[in-house]
């Protein structure tokens, strides 16, 4: 009976999804979003406070970390 409705439906075994986007395009999409957001967080963060901060992955997934200045010791 399977063999029969298959033979009645050619192609219907057909997958009619697209094929997977290359691995190393969404990797490099990725990239570039999180560096477009990175650079959005910096601004904000300059434009918004007196602090320093500088771009950094950390193990908490922060984007950006605040940074103290070393001041010469009087």
């Amino acid at each position: 009976m399977q063999n029969q409705s298959s033979t009645n439906h050619p192609g219907a075994s057909i997958a009619l999804s697209r094929p997977p986007l290359n691995k190393d395009f969404r990797d490099h999409a990725e990239q570039q979003h999180i560096a477009a957001q990175q650079k959005a967080a910096l601004q904000h963060a300059h434009a918004h406070s007196s602090g320093y901060f500088i771009t950094q992955d950390s193990a908490f997934g922060n984007l950006i970390l605040p940074v103290l200045p070393r001041l010469d010791p009087e």
